[in-house]
């Protein structure tokens, strides 16, 4: 970890803050083409941009000097998402320029929180997958370790969300539409990656088989990279995302016949590969556009790591001291073929000495215990689209397979459960088993997913590999989450601490002390007041709904998944709605309920209950017996600038999930990170975050996983709950005669359905009462503010572990070899 005597203001580059107001107007004539005397937003936007963009670059080749100048083990982190949200306030944090920032664009007539209003999120992830890769990207820039994120640029990133009717609706998300000042596009690095095609036997002059792949189609990988700065020096690294290309423009002979919709469709087929994140795999040529992609974007990224390799003349049995690959879920397991054939086919290697290297190389995070969320993919599609990776796949299995016989391993149970192929009437490949085969080192995300992968999921894997399964608790960048998010809350600890916990985040435990400080708590209750009131100011623009900023805001902001149970906060939100209109005189606790979170488009139970409480919201919030007494609210399109404005002004996180089934989640980090506290189950790193802040600062309550597990296996019965409990009772008759969809009684139907009638596997109706008798705690402990904020304060206080820069360490030090880069010159 970095101390604070590395991050003092860096000798100035020839790009200084003193000159940002200068290249701002340059880049708004020169590059804009506009009047810098009369910039419109978008210009004054892109001309900071750009201006921001030129001071990273510098720094950028600064970077890269040194990483080839020390021979450097670099760590190369794949995934097919990143979330970032937006780059320019984050990079003006990073380069410590927020201040002249806000003086340059002032002098041309504009808010610098307006320009950042110009900026659209990044679409090149989904949700927490991505979320977390970009935090780790951010730490491996702040603590100096020479690496590399690689993934896809995609033209239209997950769907922008609308709300009709209180339907989720789904329309594309072009956020590159009018350009994005922060891709570098590297036309220079164009990598062919091919599809399709067969295999050949090829034979030596020394009259050894080997093989190559032959035939099919070829589409273009373009480099386009992201900066991404450490904090406070001169550290940059990037992204590096691959668009697809046309390995031709079109086809000449059919232009000139007339046919000019035929002349372009193999180029445009060829780069829809790059368009869209995530294309339906309800129809076949979905699934197999999911499969291009994955490859598409690993084959490039091999390619581009081997040539960096190349460069130190060095023998390939070296690699692994030179470049540890992380596979970021199990989306890039397809890496692993693909080396073994780089290896074997293009240089030469035998498969005995290619395996080691590959297995030393590889490192996998598994980031779902869902056993259904663990991907496969059909052996004869891989065969038809990758004819030579089925072939090393069938190999690698034989191998490991083969392997188990001479130990003892050989049970008639054992082999099809670890075997990489399925059986049955689809063969199919086992990605997870795949990624668990070729890594030195696997991974869950906190310490009970951990547990259940080596227990559970994986403990024959464990028992194979003694040692290979491991732990690296998931983190968040306190950058983008406390210093970007809540710059209130940032400098008021900055008053109070210094600046240094924004690199050493254990340092906020030097606020302890002072949650017993009255006016210390006075300070942090007018700093949550005012994130809640701005949060009130976008809900009222968003959506017209006014809310009271002195309500207790209570959120659940996530995928909306059954697992995840937005549904049981919305049946204790309707028995809350029965409880006043039975007595509308009752003292109770004012609450604003807000949810956000979007469905799989295909998901039609997850898009039935943003219906219900969109609904429910309706209902209650026209109500004048509910009237200051209870808000409920959707809001639509959660993303991370919409989290930036949430997250803050959190006085409630629910973190409800059925115990064992939530990997780790961070939405509870960066919450409690940001002063709210906790209602949860013992789930993912809820518990740790229990153990850190103390048992008594956070609402647990439900079923612990094995109890789930136990409760499952003998038995579960939902409807003795129903029948056992009238105001749960009550709350599902409701939905089911209509209350909540008088027009149409039997919409919600299939909800209740799958509560009572289909085992209500996510064990809702177990939960339902201690998590009400856990909410009724929350709400007597929000009515001594005092006591509330002294539990808020000891929350945030306690968060350091939660850093993804402990997280990146742990990696860095256990997994990967890797060591941060000396001080750049």
């Amino acid at each position: 970890m970095k101390t604070d005597g590395q991050h003092d203001k860096p000798e100035e580059c020839p790009l200084s803050a003193d000159t940002l107001e200068e290249d701002i107007a340059r880049h708004i004539r020169f590059t804009m083409g506009r009047d810098p005397a009369k910039p419109n937003r978008h210009a004054a936007f892109m001309g900071l941009a750009f201006a921001v963009r030129d001071r990273l670059m510098d720094r950028w080749i600064r970077t890269q000097r040194t990483q080839y100048d020390t021979l450097a083990k670099r760590v190369y982190f794949l995934s097919l998402e990143f979330l970032p949200g937006r780059f320019l306030m984050n990079y003006l944090i990073s380069l410590k320029m927020v201040d002249e920032a806000r003086r340059a664009v002032e002098a041309i007539g504009y808010d610098l929180e307006e320009l950042e209003e110009e900026e659209w999120d990044a679409g090149l992830g989904n949700g927490g997958l991505g979320r977390l890769a970009s935090c780790y990207m951010d730490s491996l820039a702040c603590l100096d370790f020479p690496g590399y994120g690689y993934g896809i640029f995609y033209d239209y990133g997950i769907f922008h969300q609308i709300v009709q009717d209180g339907w989720q609706r789904e329309q594309c998300d072009n956020w590159v539409r009018r350009g994005t000042p922060w891709e570098i596009r590297r036309g220079e690095y164009l990598i062919p990656v091919q599809f399709y095609g067969r295999t050949e036997a090829v034979t030596d002059a020394a009259g050894r088989t080997g093989y190559r792949w032959v035939g099919g189609e070829v589409v273009m990988a373009m480099a386009c990279d992201i900066l991404v700065p450490g904090y406070g020096d001169d550290f940059v690294t990037n992204m590096r995302l691959w668009r697809a290309q046309s390995s031709r423009e079109f086809d000449l002979e059919e232009f000139n016949q007339g046919d000019y919709i035929g002349a372009v469709e193999a180029k445009v087929q060829s780069e829809t590969i790059s368009s869209v994140l995530y294309p339906s795999d309800e129809v076949e040529q979905g699934r197999e556009l999911r499969l291009k992609q994955q490859y598409f974007f690993v084959a490039a990224t091999l390619s581009d790591i081997l040539r960096r390799y190349k460069k130190l003349d060095r023998d390939f049995s070296e690699l692994p001291d030179f470049v540890a690959i992380q596979l970021n879920d199990t989306h890039p397991a397809i890496a692993i073929p693909e080396l073994m054939r780089l290896l074997m086919d293009e240089e030469g290697l035998t498969w005995e000495t290619a395996w080691p290297i590959c297995e030393k190389t590889f490192a996998y995070t598994n980031h779902t215990v869902l056993p259904e969320a663990l991907e496969t993919w059909p052996v004869d599609l891989i065969g038809r689209l990758l004819p030579r990776h089925m072939d090393i796949i069938f190999e690698i299995n034989r191998r490991f397979l083969s392997t188990l016989a001479p130990i003892g391993k050989t049970a008639d149970a054992l082999l099809p459960r670890v075997s990489l192929i399925a059986e049955g009437s689809q063969q199919r490949v086992r990605m997870a088993h795949l990624a668990i085969v070729g890594s030195h080192t696997v991974n869950g995300v906190a310490a009970l997913h951990s547990k259940i992968l080596k227990e559970s999921l994986f403990k024959d894997f464990d028992t194979l590999f003694p040692g290979r399964l491991t732990n690296v608790t998931n983190g968040i960048t306190p950058r983008r989450w406390l210093a970007q998010a809540n710059p209130s809350l940032a400098q008021l600890i900055d008053d109070t601490i210094g600046p240094g916990w924004i690199t050493d985040l254990k340092r906020l435990r030097e606020l302890e002390p002072l949650a017993d400080d009255a006016d210390f708590r006075h300070r942090w209750i007018s700093v949550k007041k005012k994130n809640k009131k701005r949060l009130s100011r976008y809900i009222l623009r968003k959506i017209g709904l006014g809310v009271d900023p002195d309500t207790l805001f209570s959120v659940q902001v996530k995928r909306i998944h059954e697992y995840k149970r937005q549904l049981l906060n919305v049946l204790h939100v309707i028995a809350l709605y029965h409880r006043i209109k039975a007595d509308p005189a009752a003292p109770v606790v004012p609450r604003t309920v807000i949810f956000a979170g979007k469905a799989a488009p295909a998901y039609h139970q997850a898009k039935r209950i943003i219906k219900l409480i969109n609904s429910v919201a309706a209902k209650t919030n026209n109500d004048p017996d509910v009237q200051g007494k209870l808000r409920v609210l959707f809001l639509p399109n959660y993303c991370v600038s919409q989290a930036e404005k949430i997250v803050p002004a959190v006085d409630l996180s629910e973190q409800i999930s059925t115990a064992g089934l939530e990997a780790s989640g961070t939405g509870n980090m960066k919450m409690s990170l940001n002063g709210a506290l906790t209602i949860g189950t013992l789930d993912g790193a809820n518990i740790e975050i229990m153990e850190e802040v103390g048992k008594e600062n956070i609402f647990i309550f439900g079923l612990t996983a094995r109890q789930v597990t136990d409760l499952r296996n003998n038995g579960y019965n939902p409807w003795s709950y129903y029948e056992n409990d009238a105001e749960l009772r009550r709350v599902l008759d409701s939905i089911s005669r209509g209350d909540f969809s008088p027009t149409d009684p039997g919409l919600f139907a299939p909800v209740v359905e799958s509560l009572l009638h289909k085992g209500d596997y996510y064990m809702l109706l177990a939960d339902f009462r201690a998590y009400v008798k856990a909410q009724e705690a929350v709400g007597e402990l929000f009515l001594d503010q005092q006591e509330w904020t002294r539990r808020s304060i000891l929350n945030t206080a306690r968060m350091g572990k939660f850093s993804s820069d402990r997280s990146v360490m742990e990696y860095a030090e256990n997994i990967w070899g890797l060591k941060p880069l000396p001080k750049i010159e």
